[in-house]
């Protein structure tokens, strides 16, 4: 199995979403850092390893929903100068939303994997 080109393609579909949730500010470089990397692992790596991108996906979102983690509400927390509150949603969403990109990857690649070693 070609799994280490699957966790470059992991870490540059991280690196795309982190981008896009970013623009404003280091999205640009990040995307254009991905841009080039998706042009290397394209030109040396095998064609199945892309299905790691949609994998790479899912790590943000896990990000947020750890983030929102008290939600949904208004959470409140002590702090040296009183007390600092904000406001966060369900995780329930972004942990569904996770785990299905992170599993669909996984599966789209093994399963492609199995096809090319039992064609060959």
């Amino acid at each position: 199995m070609n799994w280490g080109w699957f966790l470059g393609w992991l870490v540059l579909g991280a690196c795309v979403a982190v981008g896009l949730a970013a623009i404003l500010t280091v999205g640009l470089v990040l995307l254009l850092l991905a841009a080039v990397a998706a042009g290397f692992l394209l030109w040396k790596g095998p064609r199945n390893a892309i299905a790691g991108s949609s994998t790479g996906l899912a790590l943000p979102v896990f990000y947020l929903a750890y983030l929102n983690r008290s939600g949904p509400g208004t959470v409140c927390h002590a702090t040296s100068g009183g007390q600092t509150c904000t406001a966060e949603y369900t995780p329930i969403p972004f942990l569904v939303c996770g785990v299905i990109l992170f599993a669909a990857g996984f599966l789209i690649f093994i399963m492609i994997d199995r096809r090319g070693r039992s064609a060959g």
